[in-house]
């Protein structure tokens, strides 16, 4: 049993103290927001995370999880604390580190004895170095600590199954000895340890985002291709994974790809690049691809309806940058609908647990209790987050209660042929067929 301390109650500093305290360890997570940490100890989570609320509840019952908004609480036995804290895109898509040089300094100053430092926060090249730098500038007085780069690879929605069944853990540190301490932390786990210096730890999460980023953008982009040449990009992605070389992971199209981690770290990466005199060709046309397949969804409709959006009114299904998320950061949805308004639709929407968020973020979607409150008078129904309720829907249900029943399935959830047989004017993405072996025209 080891006595942690985790800066930062967001994805990555909730569920990692709440699984480090569900391995028996003594967690206390601190946040400077008092409203957040007084909603954790009445119980309310912050975040939808499924099956987090649950492991919160037992450990703090357990009496191995607690929260506080006092750097000296959190530090006072701690024999690890961990950094979590956000580090969002800047002006020039630099990762904004204000936070996590706040964390340091507050560390610096609070602590009395040796502690080692781990750096869980998605950072540059070189933060790990600059981090041990700010700890010892602002100490009162020298006291012993070591700096360990531990990268996450946390997935929104499956979170918590991602930490306890982790593929790997990556630590990366000058001090080997600190290091191996913090190892020890992550043997329950029973997955490999990659050992390596700061800033190899450091790059291997943004390499590995951006990789996974680049195989979406990848899809999509052969997915448009598909359209025009009358090809299934459904197919083709399964035909292509079946290649061991290649792999079924991240090669489904859609609308592209957003949330906390792919955007900014893509963008995070292309800067650091360019800082350095380099010129990261890939990660620009990964960025440009994204940014483009959320347009098509609207030029689709744009053609679909006539050549013109203005008053015609357009459902969307779903708010969230995926399913099982309350999160619309980088939302693919919210990109779209933001196009669709700017063009003088009327925009109806739903998600089952994002419509807070989306509101406050944008007011003028009118929003609804269900999907078919969506789809009642609709002139067209667009799929953007693929959430499994939206996969059992009453079809018929949906197309009697549209103006007209024209579909743009975002996600790929439906069969086209089912659809069309339906009555609907149905369009998916890279589907390039009309059902009857035809191509798309137009698309």
């Amino acid at each position: 049993m080891k006595n942690i301390c985790v800066i930062g109650t967001g994805y990555v500093g909730l569920v990692n103290g709440t699984c480090f305290a569900d391995l028996g360890n003594n967690v206390i997570t601190v946040d400077i927001d008092e409203n957040k940490i007084a909603a954790l100890k009445r119980g309310e989570m912050p975040i939808y995370e499924p099956g987090l609320k649950e492991i919160v509840e037992r450990n703090v019952k357990a009496g191995r999880l607690k929260f506080t908004t006092s750097y000296a609480e959190g530090l006072k036995d701690a024999e690890f604390v961990f950094i979590c804290v956000g580090t969002p895109e800047g002006v020039d898509g630099e990762a904004d580190l204000k936070y996590v040089r706040a964390a340091a300094e507050t560390i610096a100053k609070t602590m009395d004895h040796p502690l080692i430092v781990i750096n869980k926060s998605t950072v540059p090249v070189g933060t790990g170095d600059w981090v041990a730098d700010i700890i010892r500038k602002n100490q009162p007085k020298p006291i012993d600590f070591s700096v360990v780069s531990c990268p996450e690879f946390l997935r929104e929605g499956s979170a918590v199954a991602d930490f306890m069944q982790t593929d790997r853990t990556v630590l990366g540190s000058l001090d080997q000895h600190a290091a191996e301490a913090v190892a020890q932390l992550y043997l329950p786990l029973r997955a490999p340890i990659v050992m390596t210096d700061l800033r190899t730890a450091e790059m291997i999460k943004y390499a590995s985002n951006a990789f996974l980023a680049t195989r979406l953008s990848f899809i999509n982009e052969i997915s448009i291709i598909c359209e025009k040449l009358g090809a299934d990009v459904i197919e083709v992605a399964q035909g292509m994974g079946f290649d061991k070389r290649i792999g079924h992971h991240f090669l489904q199209a859609g609308v592209g790809y957003g949330g906390s981690c792919f955007p900014k770290d893509v963008a995070a990466l292309a800067h650091m690049a360019q800082t350095h005199g380099m010129h990261p060709q890939l990660l620009h046309a990964v960025m440009e691809i994204n940014a483009f397949q959320r347009k098509h969804v609207a030029l689709k409709l744009h053609d679909l309806l006539d050549g013109s959006l203005k008053g015609k009114t357009i459902g969307v299904l779903g708010l969230a940058f995926k399913e099982n998320t309350d999160d619309i950061r980088e939302s693919p949805a919210l990109a779209i609908i933001t196009h669709l308004l700017e063009q003088g639709a009327i925009v109806k929407a739903y998600d089952p647990v994002a419509m807070e968020n989306a509101l406050e973020e944008i007011p003028a979607i009118n929003g609804c209790a269900d999907p078919y409150e969506v789809a009642k008078d609709a002139d067209a129904l667009v799929i953007a987050t693929p959430w499994n309720e939206f996969k059992q829907l009453d079809m018929v249900r949906i197309r009697d209660m549209m103006k007209t029943p024209i579909l743009l399935d975002g996600r790929n959830i439906y069969e086209p042929r089912i659809m069309q047989s339906l009555g609907f004017t149905y369009r998916g993405v890279g589907r390039g067929y009309d059902g009857a072996g035809n191509s798309q025209p137009g698309d």
